[in-house]
């Protein structure tokens, strides 16, 4: 049997070799190392993110860098948590909200975007016409408001119009915002208001133009509504008003979901203009500015009465004859429109 033969064992020279070529490579590996890195860290802080289509995201209050950049991490706005931190800190503060971020958004601009607060911005409008109860359950709805509306605002208040907000703005500031609307358009319309209108104050004003807001949804009959309302106060006739019986039967709390009878228009409240003289003490809903307008430079004209001409207009009369044979033609209408075929 023949034995394995000892190693040679390695040369000081050959040992000596091995060593420089190692201390090479890893010198070589250290070179690169700070040539890429630069490179490789500024390509995932300034260079295109992953985001494959634009996403709308919502940050808290009360988030940190930290926490932001795990949360854009996650929905792949940005490739690292890390990368988003360093260029929080190169920007500086953040602001919660709500934000939408483009397809392929780098981590700085992301940061940037927060830093300048651009959030979304949405719109909220408010219908010529709604009551305020309509109104605060709109907001009450909105998921991005914060806060709730517990009390319902004075109807006539709140001024329709389109608001901007972005998340975390509350609903009772949106309530504000509104109501601080319609006193400066109030202010604003009843100071060039027409000479001798039978009106008391601008409350008047808003109070009969929240009826005629309701009496119509055609802007160039609102005008001669009005002013077939200051005939009747001018003669101390009632204003006979349908939709102050319904707003008295529902309180604005919602509609009436069937037509008005006969005895509904002796129905007791003050609002109830077949039952009480003069302007109510209330407005019905909320008008915008057009019947503002309309109720503070009216049409002059002989009219006393108005009947619905089905057609979603009125048919005008200046006496009680012919405003019967107005009623009698429009009854005539709904029974031919109701008849078999």
């Amino acid at each position: 049997m023949t034995l394995p033969s000892p190693e040679t064992p390695e040369s000081p020279e050959r040992s000596g070799l091995r060593l420089l070529r190692l201390l090479a490579f890893g010198f070589s590996v250290l070179i690169l190392a700070a040539v890429a890195m630069p490179a490789l860290g500024g390509a995932v802080l300034f260079g295109p993110g992953p985001l494959a289509e634009g996403k709308t995201i919502i940050v808290a209050h009360g988030s940190t860098a930290g926490d932001i950049g795990a949360q854009l991490a996650k929905e792949d706005v940005v490739y690292l948590p890390i990368a988003f931190r360093i260029a929080a800190r190169i920007v500086g503060s953040l602001k919660a909200g709500e934000y939408a971020f483009p397809a392929r958004i780098s981590a700085f601009d992301a940061a940037l975007t927060m830093h300048e607060g651009r959030s979304v911005v949405r719109l909220f409008t408010a219908a010529e016409g709604l009551t305020s109860a309509e109104i605060a359950d709109s907001l009450n709805g909105d998921p991005v408001l914060t806060g709730t509306i517990e009390k319902i605002p004075p109807e006539g208040s709140l001024l329709p119009e389109t608001y901007r907000y972005s998340y975390g703005d509350s609903r009772d500031g949106m309530i504000a915002r509104m109501q601080k609307a319609m006193q400066e358009k109030v202010n604003e319309i009843w100071a060039g208001r027409e000479n001798d209108l039978p009106l008391k104050s601008a409350g008047e004003a808003v109070v009969l133009a929240s009826i005629v807001e309701k009496e119509t949804g055609k802007p160039e009959e609102r005008p001669r509504i009005a002013g077939v309302f200051y005939n009747r106060l001018r003669q101390n006739m009632r204003l006979q008003s349908d939709p102050t019986v319904i707003y008295a039967i529902t309180k604005g709390q919602k509609a009436l979901d069937r037509a008005l009878t006969h005895d509904d228009l002796s129905y007791p409240s003050p609002l109830n203009t077949y039952m009480s003289d003069g302007i109510p003490p209330e407005a019905i809903c909320n008008p915008g500015r057009a019947a503002l307008e309309a109720v503070l430079h009216p049409e002059h004209n002989a009219f006393l009465y108005f009947v619905a001409d089905g057609s979603g207009g009125h048919v005008f009369a200046a006496d009680l004859a012919t405003h019967d044979k107005n009623i009698n033609k429009w009854h005539r209408a709904i029974e031919n429109a109701a008849a078999p075929r």
